[in-house]
């Protein structure tokens, strides 16, 4: 995974743009989908086109923040392809890539450190997906 799609709201913007400049000194490409202003927004203007590009293979993987991570998740999880995990630690960060296979990564910006965020970023950016009974799991997630 080397190219990645990042959003966030107005809550989640300041660890969003120090995030990027992670993630590029780690030699990522980065894209950015918004919001870059301070003044409050709506976190689902912001999703749906991350979401997009990821479904498209416009982008490997995505980051998305706000201030509980749960708008941003309900917004993405509605594409049919995504599957965002929204995490609060590293552990959670691992499971979530481990086990549900998570091609975005959600942060709560509001209550986690932005130490807290790099760690699990870097946490979910290495892990493999085990597969096995986990598949078999997710493909029951997708189901009409």
């Amino acid at each position: 995974m080397k190219k990645i799609g990042i959003c966030s709201d107005h809550a989640g913007l300041e660890y969003k743009t120090r995030l990027i400049g992670y993630l590029l000194g780690k030699g990522y490409e980065v894209v950015n989908f918004g919001t870059d202003s301070p003044e409050s927004c709506d976190y689902a203007d912001f999703a749906h086109p991350l979401a997009n590009a990821v479904e498209a293979g416009e982008v490997d993987a995505g980051i998305a923040l706000c201030g509980t991570g749960n708008g941003m998740a309900l917004a993405l999880n509605h594409h049919r392809g995504i599957r965002a995990g929204l995490a609060w630690n590293q552990q959670v960060a691992r499971l979530v890539k481990e086990h549900n296979n998570a091609n975005v990564l959600v942060l709560p910006a509001r209550f986690v450190s932005y130490r807290m965020a790099v760690m699990m970023v870097r946490t979910w950016l290495v892990t493999e997906f085990a597969g096995g009974r986990h598949q078999r799991r997710i493909d029951k997630i997708v189901q009409p």
